[in-house]
């Protein structure tokens, strides 16, 4: 009897078998959402939160420089031309070039100055460089954000980043600024995986991929009294100084949206594009997208 009260009081005493980590699940992230992307055509292969429109920040640069990139394929004499900074471009807030107002720098320079430093002021004054070469926004997008008188200088252009997001499917993207979220504080810009999307579609371009892979560059400005200077700009994405196979693409920092980052990423012939959006601080972003490259390329190398 009390051989059997023993056991008994031993079983309830033992411990319930612990549940097993699954360790194929994706890592743990501070990301709000983080989607990955083959690196040829866009498709998602996983996510997290991947659909959910969020504030995506300088990302939108991308468009930016692969809406005058568009122009230079037919026309390559467009990078050649030269920008001139207007009073709105000189005075944009946030990330800046260092290109004061009436200096003028020639289109090539002018996109490193917005991919590398992440220039607000780049993509405005690119912007209202090849406004006059697009259609004006439609119906829809004017209900959307783009019917803002501020945005007169350069609506058009906007309007034809907006008309590429739709023909490479970009299906939950409406941009309203040509360098990051604009609209108003509830206006959400992007998905992680239209993110993806657009990435694969850009880095199909030798120039832009070039310009996203590239560390450092000088540009020859030209002064308002007609001389030269240089000016350094360096680029914001950290991984491209780890060696490790990240060749791009752009980051995004802003209060409401959080740190985010798009980045291209080769492992031997695998090329994966990885987008993060809402991270914590730098630091995590850096931390979230190459945990979630390391674990992409563990599950498509089983």
């Amino acid at each position: 009897m009390i051989g059997r009260l023993c056991s008994a009081l031993l079983l309830i005493s033992l411990p319930a078998a612990a549940a097993e980590e699954d360790l194929n699940a994706p890592p743990l992230v501070t990301a709000k959402a983080w989607a990955i992307a083959e690196g040829g055509s866009g498709k998602l292969l996983w996510g997290g939160h991947a659909e959910v429109c969020s504030k995506s920040a300088s990302t939108t640069k991308m468009m930016c420089a692969f809406t005058v990139l568009k122009l230079a394929e037919s026309d390559p004499a467009v990078l050649a031309e030269t920008i001139t900074y207007s009073k709105l471009a000189g005075s944009t807030a946030g990330s800046t070039s260092e290109v004061k107002t009436g200096e003028s720098l020639s289109v090539r320079d002018a996109l490193y100055a917005l991919l590398l430093p992440s220039g607000n002021d780049a993509g405005n004054a690119l912007a209202e460089h090849f406004n006059k070469q697009f259609a004006p926004p439609d119906a829809a997008l004017l209900k959307l954000g783009l019917s803002n008188p501020a945005l007169a200088s350069r609506v058009n252009f906007i309007a034809e980043m907006n008309r590429h997001a739709r023909a490479i499917g970009m299906t939950d993207t409406v941009y309203r600024a040509s360098f990051g979220d604009g609209g108003k504080a509830e206006d959400r810009t992007t998905t992680a995986r239209d993110l993806c999307l657009l990435a694969a579609t850009a880095m199909k371009n030798p120039v832009f991929r070039e310009m996203v892979a590239t560390q450092q560059l000088e540009g020859s400005i030209t002064k308002t009294d007609g001389s030269t200077r240089k000016q350094k700009w360096e680029n914001t994405n950290p991984l491209l100084k780890l060696d490790l196979g990240y060749d791009g693409i752009k980051t995004g920092m802003t209060n409401q949206a959080g740190h985010c980052l798009v980045a291209s990423g080769h492992r031997g012939s695998d090329h994966l594009i990885v987008a993060v959006l809402g991270c914590v601080d730098e630091a995590a972003r850096s931390a979230d997208i190459r945990n979630l490259f390391r674990w992409a390329w563990r599950m498509r190398g089983k």
